[in-house]
């Protein structure tokens, strides 16, 4: 999840073949699937040794770290279809399991240059800027400069900073979050929780939408949840989306930040007080023309590769066009050969977990003797290190309608730190599918929480923020952070000391050590949601705080 790394050039995929080595590793599993279960036997079936074999089997260096387009991809594409054909399910994508994605790798070279007024700006000090439009130049010179707020068009809470300014050709200054975190006793937006609203990747969204040239966020630490070397470094190097019929022109031509610093003194030379616009912008929709005008000059390099998603589905009985979709990622960051020492990301928790976790789920579907009345689909996507691609392409050009797809659910980076007393809900309050999950949790003796940082915004850093913005419900849960007995609150203790650090490290590998009996309750858990929501005619809504509701 969800910070952009800095990764190797991506390489063109070959053909697909067998994965020898990976079968043999597997012989260890019962590969045959008893098919007449009852739905408690189907739930019990979900065990902690097929989740630990398929984890161990996804995340090793066989796989190469399972960057996108590499031969790591083929090998992975080629197990995952290999296992979901011994276990019978169908593919979903036609007669294939695969769906192709058409990525796009931008590299912005380092003469980036930004003026702001008469200020010459500094790549990598002092800003950071670069492009998605599939152009290897963009160049632009004195855009009007209009301070536009939160840079928020949000009906639902009667907030538009847009609605008296027209910024057509112009470069927006933008503040980072929403209008609740500082003023979370205001009664506006969410407070302290973010919503959509207060993430970057929306306000760039939106101002292409207002027909912006330019969009820049003011970076503050405490709103942001990061601080200016988290930006710098991830807007460093390639970075990535998708190929698009029109190039992506319908995105502001260049999109970047400001740290604070600057956005002060830009201000101020401009005759404005900092402070004071902020200030303003808190109370209400809010925009302001500086007076001061922008230039700009982008220089990218430019490839093209195609990656896949994974699609299989397990048919419903009487209602095979309705589905509840399962998400994970199957890749990761691939290898740096200027390492030295192991130079693989094998990332075992993130997300070889995930995906094992949904190989061992639709084991237990395929296993019942009775299948659910609605379709459940297994969609193991791709490119989610570089920006949630895989399953936003899948958003944009849906193998299943989206009409059709009663609920999403998503699993990444499961829990290896053994069994816990609760369950935490990221995004909590978001959808009523947290009914069918509070039933689930209530059947193993647990409880929910919320996640401590509801102000970071983790719930849109995930696959299922994809289904989310296009109005599907979608659930994201996480391992839990109570440990069931004092056994394992030692265990936690003394693994925690060995992998924390280790997200999107090389250290992320597979452990001989790792109680994965957290990943079976979890597993288990999330396979009773949505086989009582596929079992059923409900369709689960949104809740009426949710940013999302108006979209259904």
């Amino acid at each position: 999840m969800k910070n952009y790394l800095k990764l190797m050039a991506l390489v063109p995929v070959v053909a697909l073949t067998a994965c020898d080595n990976a079968s043999q590793t597997t012989s260890k599993m019962e590969q045959t699937t008893n098919t007449g279960n009852t739905y408690e036997q189907a739930y019990q079936s979900i065990s902690a040794d097929d989740l630990r074999e398929y984890t161990k089997v996804i995340s090793s260096d066989e796989f190469e770290g399972r960057l996108p387009t590499s031969l790591g991809e083929k090998k992975t594409l080629d197990y995952l279809t290999s296992e979901l054909q011994k276990l019978g399910l169908q593919p979903g994508n036609g007669d294939s399991f695969l769906q192709p994605v058409e990525l796009l790798e931008i590299t912005a070279s380092p003469d980036v240059s930004l003026t702001l007024g008469d200020e010459q700006l500094t790549y990598g000090d002092t800003m950071m800027l670069g492009t998605k439009r599939e152009q290897e130049s963009v160049e632009f010179s004195d855009s009007d400069i209009v301070f536009v707020g939160y840079g928020i068009n949000a009906p639902e809470y009667d907030w538009n900073d847009y609605a008296n300014v027209d910024v057509k050709g112009k470069t927006v200054i933008i503040l980072v979050n929403d209008p609740g975190f500082e003023n979370p006793d205001s009664g506006k937006f969410q407070g302290k929780t973010m919503t959509y609203y207060g993430r970057w990747t929306y306000k760039y969204e939106e101002a292409s939408r207002q027909g912006a040239k330019a969009a820049i966020i003011v970076h503050e630490t405490e709103p942001a949840s990061y601080g200016w070397t988290v930006v710098a470094n991830s807007w460093s190097g390639p970075q990535y989306g998708l190929v698009t019929d029109n190039g992506n022109m319908d995105r502001v031509a260049a999109e970047g930040w400001i740290p604070l610093e600057v956005a002060q003194n830009m201000f101020r030379r401009a005759g404005f007080d900092f402070s004071q616009e902020k200030a303003k912008a808190l109370q209400g929709p809010y925009a302001r023309d500086l007076n001061i005008k922008a230039s700009a000059s982008i220089h990218s390099k430019l490839k093209k590769s195609t990656s896949y998603n994974v699609l299989a589905t397990v048919p419903g009985t009487t209602k095979p066009d309705e589905h509840i979709i399962y998400t994970a990622h199957w890749d990761h960051l691939g290898k740096d050969e200027s390492l030295t020492g192991d130079q693989i990301y094998n990332g075992a928790q993130d997300n070889a977990t995930g995906t094992a976790a949904s190989l061992t789920m639709a084991k237990a579907f395929m296993s019942l003797a009775n299948k659910p009345e609605r379709s459940v689909s297994f969609l193991i996507v791709t490119a989610e290190e570089q920006g949630l691609l895989g399953s936003y392409y899948y958003s944009e050009h849906p193998v299943i309608p989206l009409d059709k797809t009663v609920a999403n659910i998503n699993m990444d980076a499961m829990n290896i730190l053994g069994k816990t007393k609760d369950v935490i809900v990221v995004g909590k309050g978001k959808s009523e599918l947290e009914n069918y999950l509070d039933a689930a949790v209530k059947k193993q003796g647990r409880y929910l929480e919320g996640e401590d940082k509801p102000q970071a915004g983790y719930y849109y850093r995930s696959d299922h923020f994809s289904f989310a913005k296009k109005g599907v419900p979608a659930l994201y849960s996480e391992g839990g952070t109570v440990p069931i007995d004092e056994q394992t609150a030692d265990y936690r203790k003394r693994m925690s000391l060995i992998t924390t650090g280790c997200y999107h490290q090389v250290c992320d590998e597979f452990r001989d050590k790792w109680d994965f009996s957290g990943v079976q309750q979890d597993t288990r858990m999330l396979f009773d949601v949505g086989y009582h929501i596929a079992s059923s005619d409900d369709w689960p809504k949104w809740s009426k705080t949710s940013e999302f509701q108006r979209q259904r």
